[in-house]
């Protein structure tokens, strides 16, 4: 397992060790132990979520807020994601920047996301499923976001506009300098 900084403060690329053979391959998908050493991040996730959806479909940019914050263990099962994290923690040096990586079945990448930022991903492919490790429990309660097409943030989400999908509920998400992130 190898660790990669991004440009983000504490948001990392996890790389797996994977084992090839004619058969087919294997690797630890998440090894706590091992985890910590190269993060230097203790704590435990207690809640694993997974997602499918269609080319197309953009999901985020969320986030939960106060005690109720989630750190996320993010990676792709099939298909291709354009993965997405923005620094929301005032007090950090990377407050209000992103960073957007391509997660696929095959290349195996995780991306792990602290606590205090926002996530979302656009599927590039046919289809994708998602796999997110949370180390704290969904509350609605907690639930907040930022618009995907925030002009302060300028993602690109590696989709045509006209081909964007999002849910009623992330079209009405709060745009960056309105949003109050804790």
């Amino acid at each position: 397992m190898k660790l990669q900084k991004t440009p983000l403060k504490d948001c990392y690329i996890i790389e797996p060790t994977v084992f090839e053979d004619e058969r087919g391959y294997f690797y630890e998908k998440y090894n706590q132990q091992k985890f910590e050493e190269i993060t230097g991040i203790q704590g435990h996730f207690v809640q694993d979520n997974i997602s499918k959806s269609s080319y197309g479909v953009l999901r985020g940019i969320h986030l939960q807020k106060g005690d109720n914050a989630q750190a996320k263990l993010v990676s792709c099962l099939e298909g291709k994601v354009w993965d997405v994290a923005v620094d929301l923690r005032k007090d950090s040096p990377s407050f209000g920047k992103w960073f957007g990586i391509e997660l696929t079945a095959e290349n195996k990448l995780q991306l792990y996301v602290p606590r205090g930022f926002g996530h979302g991903f656009s599927v590039i492919s046919e289809t994708a499923i998602f796999a997110y490790k949370c180390d704290n429990y969904y509350n609605k309660a907690s639930e907040s976001g930022i618009m995907y097409n925030d002009e302060d943030l300028k993602i690109d989400w590696k989709l045509p506009e006209d081909k964007i999908i999002v849910s009623d509920k992330d079209q009405i998400l709060p745009f960056f300098k309105e949003n109050k992130y804790s």
